[in-house]
């Protein structure tokens, strides 16, 4: 389950990291405030803040300038948890980067396409599916091929309402992404579909499934969108 943190609290966690990192021991809060150039109170309540979401531990040393009882100084150390889920964090940025050119390229041929086809594309695609890429470029890669079929067979009746659904995918109320591992099973079954490209759509549904579930809800959305776009290009 991931850690509910604000903006805020992600980006501190990101830095203190760096200082834990760069000092390879704990650090005291202090320390914190200096490097980061916020108040000490501010510093100790987001490491006490972090501390409860298991994000950070706490440990108490005997303060080596102060003789005789007295206070222990206060420092922190990251835990695992936070060290994954900053470098999930770092990975995902990698995806959407890497999404958003994915994207583009499958938008420009969509755009190209609508004079001399869609064969070349549907090829391509069916083609580097079985690769392992991340989960939202392959299941982008995956609603698209599953689209670009259906266009193939739009003059029958039930895919053309069918097209007109998807329109609405993602939105508040209306059909969501997991609709099209139905859709794949149903090009199955139709005999005017290239068995070959069905076959290898079918094969995939249950990784598409898998990945999808992997998905932010954000990644979800953008996800939406995109597959609106792709239906409003091919149905224009």
């Amino acid at each position: 389950m991931k850690k509910k943190l604000t903006h805020r609290q992600l980006q501190f966690l990101s830095q203190f990291l760096d200082i834990y990192r760069e000092m390879e021991h704990s650090v005291h809060y202090v320390t914190v405030a200096e490097r980061l150039g916020i108040g000490k109170v501010t510093a100790y309540e987001m490491l006490r803040l972090l501390e409860e979401k298991g994000l950070v531990r706490a440990e108490y040393q005997a303060n080596p300038d102060q003789h005789g009882p007295g206070r222990a100084a206060v420092l922190f150390y990251p835990t695992q948890e936070a060290n994954r889920l900053i470098n999930e964090l770092a990975g995902n940025t990698a995806d959407i980067e890497d999404w958003q050119v994915v994207k583009k390229q499958i938008l420009q041929q969509l755009r190209e396409g609508k004079v001399g086809g869609y064969e070349e594309l549907l090829s391509n695609l069916l083609a580097r599916i079985p690769e392992r890429r991340s989960p939202l470029i392959f299941v982008t890669e995956l609603i698209t091929a599953v689209i670009l079929m259906l266009t193939t067979i739009q003059d029958a009746p039930e895919i053309r309402v069918l097209l007109e659904r998807l329109h609405q995918i993602g939105l508040p109320k209306k059909i969501n992404l997991s609709v099209m591992s139905g859709i794949a099973m149903f090009l199955s079954v139709i005999e005017r579909t290239n068995r070959r490209y069905s076959t290898v759509l079918l094969a995939q549904f249950s990784r598409y499934e898998d990945a999808l579930s992997q998905l932010s809800e954000e990644s979800r959305r953008q996800l939406g969108e995109f597959t609106r776009e792709v239906v409003q290009i091919l149905s224009s």
